[in-house]
């Protein structure tokens, strides 16, 4: 009875103090990003769950100012890659340059070498550029020329990108979409909340008066903490269910992968800890469904609408979630 008593109490303390750690970063952001509080809280589960956050919106709605918020917000390095139609992969990873002096190639590091990577409009460069992340992304390290090179514990890539019908973008692959944790957009805001913006900018932007609130130590401890959260075997189950589902559903040529499966177990435990919760419940479940797996999903031209691609896949995962029992 005394391990249990224990075990609770050491639950209770960990939570508290993760909780208090994340409203000190979300109020900080939310200085920035009026009115969006869903949006910043899912950045926030993305960074602590240790994942990478993909933002696709319409053009100046905020997508490119919330990256910039969550990086301004940690005591940590940052690096932002304006992604063009001109640029090299060796623009992002680094490459080896041959010194003349000394004989040998040196190594010279790109801006991926940060902790917290801004890759603005992903979509505006080619294919061959875009693929240059993944290795980052998936396994935190960049090999070039036969030599890997370990990239910081603490990493996360913070994609923006416009709608594809937009002109002059490149759709990102599936294999790319798939290393992205989450997807969220932001949308307009409320007519108040963009009044308070319009007043906060009148003299300056807040941006600029934005400072650190977390360290990269207080992230990487959130992080260990986050696989202390329990998920029951019914909420395991649960999950399995409505994954089954999407690979099952003749409305889908491509269901969700196992990464996918994965990223949505680990961000409902980092959701579960940011509601001040050492266990999951069904609803967090529900609540990621859409951010974690809309952009895994193809659905198939046989069932294609006047719907954009992303607005197709939350429609049909939606009526998965109607349709997959919950656990009592």
């Amino acid at each position: 009875m005394r391990n249990v008593e224990t075990i609770n109490d050491r639950s209770a303390a960990f939570t508290a103090r993760a909780v208090e750690t994340v409203d000190r970063l979300q109020a900080a952001i939310e200085t920035v990003i009026k009115g969006k509080p869903e949006s910043v809280r899912l950045a926030i589960v993305t960074l602590i769950a240790g994942g990478h956050l993909l933002v696709e919106d319409v053009p100046g709605v905020g997508k490119t100012t919330l990256a910039h918020a969550l990086a301004r917000a940690l005591d940590c390095t940052f690096q932002r890659v304006q992604f063009t139609s001109d640029l090299l992969p060796s623009d992002v990873i680094g490459l080896s340059i041959y010194n003349q002096h000394t004989g040998i190639f040196e190594w010279k590091p790109g801006p991926v070498f940060a902790n917290v990577v801004l890759a603005d409009e992903i979509n505006r460069t080619t294919p061959k550029t875009q693929s240059a992340l993944l290795e980052a992304m998936a396994e935190r390290q960049v090999t070039v020329e036969g030599i890997t090179h370990p990239l910081p514990q603490l990493f996360i890539v913070l994609a923006t990108q416009n709608p594809i019908e937009h002109h002059g973008t490149y759709p990102l692959p599936e294999s790319q979409l798939d290393r992205f944790m989450l997807r969220l957009r932001i949308g307009y805001p409320e007519a108040g909340a963009e009044m308070q913006m319009l007043r906060d900018r009148e003299y300056k932007d807040p941006l600029e008066s934005l400072r650190p609130v977390m360290s990269d130590l207080e992230v990487l401890e959130l992080q260990q903490n986050v696989s202390a959260v329990s998920v029951d075997d019914a909420l395991v189950e649960y999950l399995m269910r409505i994954v089954t589902a999407t690979r099952d559903s003749e409305m889908l040529d491509l269901g969700v992968s196992p990464r996918g499966t994965l990223a949505l177990f680990r961000a409902a435990q980092a959701l579960a800890l940011t509601e001040d919760r050492a266990y999951c419940i069904p609803d967090d479940i529900k609540r990621l469904v859409i951010p974690v797996f809309a952009h895994r999903i193809l659905v198939s031209s046989r069932f294609s609408s006047s719907l954009r691609r992303s607005e197709e896949a939350e429609a049909v995962l939606t009526e998965i979630v109607k349709t997959v029992s919950v656990p009592l």
